[in-house]
């Protein structure tokens, strides 16, 4: 069974390679690497902003926007989940 992100990195990767019309991911690849990263970095404002100020469900939010925008940035970069995961292992051997 996959979980949740190796799902919602699978529709990124299709979103890339077959762009709907309409589709917010696929219009972040349009925009370009500097545009997504730079939603990366606001994302990751946003996740500081509520972790010292905001509700857990609000901080569960922006954690679930920053992972999302996260694997776009990988998608974009060719980064794979698989790819964070042995680097992660690799660091805890």
């Amino acid at each position: 069974m996959t979980d949740m992100l190796d799902r919602l990195e699978a529709i990124i990767a299709e979103r890339k390679e077959k762009p709907i019309e309409g589709s917010y991911t696929a219009s972040l690849f349009q925009s370009g690497r500097p545009k997504i990263a730079q939603k990366v970095g606001e994302e990751a404002t946003e996740v500081v902003v509520a972790a010292l100020a905001q509700s857990r469900d609000e901080q569960i939010g922006e954690l679930a926007d920053l992972f999302y925008h996260t694997l776009v940035l990988m998608a974009d970069i060719n980064i794979s989940l698989d790819d964070v995961r042995a680097k992660l292992e690799e660091r805890h051997r």
